[in-house]
């Protein structure tokens, strides 16, 4: 295997560093005269024609935040202009929190979305950390608004989706949200310092590490309001963007890096929860890559499988592989098990020989079977966090979340 791929090498290290730099350079022209984040095409021109998301313009926020603290040129005037969207054209002045997004002709999009309302807690984190403008408002307001509508303490999970007034509540629930609240509370808490909010985390991990267990160490994705799995859900659109049927082999590695996370920054006095949650990792992050990685012949993660693991959507898409190089690197790190640097070099020279796109820039986001370009789900290379993370995580100490880790140079 080429040294260049291997982790803890001097040639992986110089590797990842110089993918950053491109990927930082790749996204320089996402933001909207208004501050909204457009939608990337295939060489980082904006698709003006498509909706300015929140959750786009909040990973943008994150991406220039975390920029800033790794000296990249202009990092903090892009990330000025994200937070001025999201202090702009995508705040809802009236009814409170954030639409989910804005049209091309500037009208709402309508809904309330827990998921986007966790990017915000997120981008305003990274924003704080790296000292701009206006984070620390930004992030007060953006936990008041999702405290007040999405967080259920009795039940220790989040809903869904709000209608945009915030009157009528979705019976819809699910663990995507939840996953990425749970990042989302971990940089808030590494950053604010108040313990509530990894003490929550926790909480939604207890549910997900139980369900998890249930079900063969397939995560259960959706559920009714009573949070009762929905395992037939989409059945008819089994590559839904964002609530696709059947198990995703990217999120039980995506979990598994959380679940540690959490873990490492909470458990160092508990052994017997510290070793009950890792091996959970390790269960989820062993099954995701059983199930997914080269499970038709041909190298990738597919992005769905059905309950007993058989591909359902054999797409590749970009942000399974980056959970995938960011999970093996911090269960090595933990761990110490080869056979985690093992999967990391594999994954390091997948993405080199057919991901990374050489001649434009950035990740290829969607390919098929055969790993030929698609663009179904994700045309286009609509941001950089999935991608620019998995160059920072693999080198940082993995009990803090990325933002503060880079600022405090948590290096290994």
């Amino acid at each position: 295997m080429n040294s260049k791929y291997e982790i803890s090498t001097k040639e992986n290290r110089e590797f990842l560093k110089a993918s950053c730099e491109e990927l930082l350079n790749f996204g320089h022209r996402f933001p909207s005269p208004n501050g909204g984040s457009y939608y990337l095409g295939d060489d980082g021109t904006p698709w003006k024609d498509r909706n300015r998301e929140t959750w786009i313009t909040c990973r943008m926020a994150h991406v220039y935040s975390l920029g800033l603290m790794l000296g990249h040129e202009g990092s903090g005037e892009l990330a000025d202009m994200a937070l001025k969207g999201l202090k702009g054209e995508l705040h809802d002045e009236k009814n409170g929190g954030w639409y989910a997004g804005v049209t091309p002709e500037g009208d709402i999009v309508p809904n309330k979305q827990c998921y986007a309302h966790a990017f915000v807690i997120l981008a305003a984190s990274s924003a704080l950390t790296a000292g701009r403008p206006g984070a620390k408002e930004l992030l007060e307001e953006a936990l008041a608004v999702y405290d007040r509508h999405f967080w259920n303490e009795e039940e220790g999970l989040a809903c869904d989706t709000w209608n945009t007034e915030f009157t009528v509540l979705d019976d819809y629930r699910g663990l995507n949200a939840n996953m990425h609240t749970v990042e989302a509370f971990l940089a808030a808490g590494d950053v604010t310092g108040d313990k509530t909010y990894h003490i929550r985390a926790g909480r939604i991990i207890d549910h997900v590490i139980q369900w998890a267990e249930d079900n063969s160490w397939r995560i259960p994705e959706h559920f009714t309001r009573e949070w009762v799995a929905d395992l037939d859900c989409n059945r008819d659109r089994p590559d839904d963007p964002f609530k696709p049927y059947g198990a995703t082999p990217g999120h039980g590695i995506e979990w598994a890096r959380l679940i540690t996370q959490w873990t490492l920054a909470n458990c160092g006095e508990e052994k017997e929860k510290l070793e009950i949650h890792l091996q959970a990792a390790e269960n989820l992050y062993t099954t995701a890559i059983k199930d997914g990685w080269n499970a038709d012949g041909v190298p990738g993660i597919v992005y769905t499988t059905d309950w007993n693991g058989k591909p359902v959507v054999h797409d590749r898409m970009h942000w399974t592989l980056a959970e995938a190089i960011n999970t093996s690197a911090v269960l090595y790190q933990v761990t110490g098990k080869e056979k985690y640097a093992k999967d990391y070099a594999a994954f390091m020279k997948y993405l080199d020989e057919v991901v990374m796109d050489h001649e434009n820039g950035s990740w290829f986001h969607q390919l098929d079977e055969q790993n030929h370009l698609k663009g179904t789900v994700w045309p286009g290379k609509s941001d950089l966090y999935h991608a620019l993370q998995s160059t920072l995580i693999p080198y940082h100490k993995a009990d803090t979340s990325i933002a503060p880790a880079v600022k405090k140079k948590l290096e290994i």
